[in-house]
């Protein structure tokens, strides 16, 4: 598997869209490295830029990038609304897949000891990265800013992890960068009904783990009250792992607070726009949308989406698609600009598996599947019946969720439903999977075989692809047998306006483990491997044994209910 790491480097230049491009070419065109996305803020004079790459490659294309911002942003001449203190402020590194956090902290720890020595910039290590506790949070690393840099690197407690200490002209120039591994950070604004930054504030304060400082009788002129350390005390905000602040943003004329969520389980960005909402409405402000700066996780949105559904007392059981939609509507995430899920999540950006068939109309697929080409073949043809009628089960249970006068039952129906979207989505993969089998196969006898050691690669190649082509067929199978329950369930409980679409599901499911299992039994012809197939055969037989019996048992309640 692929070690691959996000690197999300914010520099410190939002309005010269010269001297952006220049910084991104340095990676865009970085052998190896895969730009995600590049979003720059005026106000804040700041661009977020993501790229994902290899392991072996993000350090080499994040040194690029700090070394191109280096030579082209003055520091001594930077202003603009957000905390900074270099020309690149910050450049995380984020595990995505085949990778650790460990793994991840020797990366980021190579890349400050090279922009460091090579580079000249001192570097502080946080998060993950950090080598001292105090060091861990960004804010206290950044604390003082560029203006007080100097300050900060003549303290012996702030020696920087790497690179030099001494206030240069170089140093100058180009500031100070902070470099850790995370985990995803989600960078997100909510917009206000408010030119003022002190309501912003307030409402932030109620929210973020920091809180607020304790004064005496609870005003704001009160005298600080500190601990025996002489430390101001604190009331801990609503949420953990997620920090605020409040200012006026001139280019749009509003008050907004900017949070970062630091960790999306504890944290889910939906809870933070929910209390959002009601503590700014009970200091007399409105939220009138929401804004998310750089990429984030799908699961970030999805489970927005399905908590807004929810509190409708709406059924979740709908395409991955129409849940973000209905995300990014409830909060307002397009009230400043397009918000296009292609381009804003991270999964979707680094997808390199191409899925030809699935994304086809039904008229080409018919087409294609007509032609003259051996694939898509039954197998294909099989998984894509499952799937109808996975999606028809989804449909009852969607029809028995808004039923009127089954309120009470909406929850019921909608966990049936979800279960079946997950279901579908497996069989329509599967559509292209199996094609993807038989043509493996097909490229396997292709291999040369001119001397012995090709021979014998020719026959393992050949034989392993033999392999898949058995399990595809007999994972269409297993998923199919899978929907059996979600079918009679809603055969039992379903609406019973739509009796029959149950009757049309099971049909679409039997044809398409009759037709799994015929691809299942022809590729095991050329497999040598005895016992695999005895087992195999032996668990799909065993499938199409309890399939029939539940075949009979829904069409008797279906024809008992026509």
């Amino acid at each position: 598997m692929k070690k691959i790491v996000e690197c999300v480097p914010n520099i410190s230049e939002g309005n010269d869209q010269s001297i952006i491009n220049e910084i991104v070419d340095s990676v865009k065109n970085y052998p190896g490295i895969k730009l995600l996305n590049v979003d720059p803020g005026k106000a804040t004079n700041r661009t977020v830029i993501t790229f994902v790459g290899e392991a072996e490659i993000i350090v080499d294309g994040a040194f690029n990038l700090i070394e191109k911002a280096k030579e082209l942003i003055d520091m001594r001449n930077h202003k603009g609304e957000h905390p900074r203190m270099g020309a690149v402020d910050v450049c995380p590194l984020i595990p995505i897949s085949g990778i650790t956090m460990e793994e991840t902290v020797k990366l980021a720890h190579q890349l400050s000891e090279r922009v460091g020595k090579e580079l000249s910039i001192p570097v502080y290590s946080y998060e993950y990265a950090a080598k001292e506790e105090k060091r861990k949070n960004l804010a206290n690393c950044r604390a003082g800013e560029y203006e007080g840099l100097e300050k900060k690197l003549n303290d012996k407690s702030w020696k920087p992890d790497f690179g030099p200490s001494n206030f240069n002209d170089e140093i100058k120039k180009s500031g100070a960068t902070a470099i850790s591994a995370r985990d995803f950070l989600v960078a997100y604004n909510v917009n206000l009904n408010t030119t003022s930054t002190r309501r912003a504030n307030a409402v932030a304060f109620d929210l973020r783990e920091a809180g607020r400082i304790k004064r005496e009788g609870g005003k704001l002129t009160g005298k600080i009250i500190t601990d025996k350390n002489n430390n101001p005390e604190r009331t801990p905000g609503h949420f953990k792992n997620l920090k605020g602040i409040g200012w006026f943003i001139k280019e749009y004329g509003v008050a907004q607070i900017s949070y970062n969520i630091t960790n999306i389980e504890t944290t889910p960005l939906h809870e933070v726009f929910d209390k959002t909402c009601e503590r700014a409405q009970a200091r007399g402000m409105r939220v009138t949308g929401s804004e998310l700066i750089g990429l984030v996780p799908k699961k970030v949105l999805i489970d927005a989406g399905k908590f807004f559904l929810s509190k409708q007392n709406r059924s979740k059981a709908i395409s991955e698609s129409e849940i973000i939609h209905i995300a990014v509507k409830s909060m307002g995430l397009d009230e400043l600009g397009e918000f296009d899920p292609k381009t804003r999540v991270i999964e979707y950006m680094i997808e390199e598996k191409s899925r030809d068939l699935s994304k086809m109309s039904i008229q080409d697929f018919a087409n294609l599947t007509s032609s003259e080409s051996p694939a898509p073949g039954g197998g294909s043809i099989s998984a894509y019946c499952g799937a109808l009628g996975a999606s028809l089960a989804v449909m009852v249970a969607n029809l028995s969720a808004n039923k009127r006068g089954w309120d009470d039952n909406w929850e019921f129906f909608s966990d049936w439903g979800e279960k079946g979207m997950i279901l579908q989505q497996k069989l329509i993969d599967l559509v292209d999977d199996d094609t993807d089998a038989f043509n493996s196969i097909m490229n396997s006898f292709s291999l040369p075989k001119d001397s012995d050691q090709e021979k014998k690669f020719r026959i393992d190649q050949i034989q392993l692809a033999t392999r898949n082509a058995i399990e595809i067929p007999f994972k269409i199978m297993r998923v199919c047998f899978d929907s059996l329950s979600l079918i009679l369930e809603m055969a039992k409980k379903g609406n019973p306006n739509s009796i029959t679409d149950v009757g049309v599901a099971m049909f679409c499911i039997k044809a398409a483990i009759n037709g799994a299992f015929l691809n299942v039994r022809i590729n095991c012809n050329d497999l040598k491997d005895k016992d695999f197939i005895k087992e195999t055969l032996s668990k799909a037989n065993e499938i199409l044994k309890i399939t029939d019996l539940k075949e009979k048992e829904i069409l008797k309640i279906v024809d008992d209910k026509l």
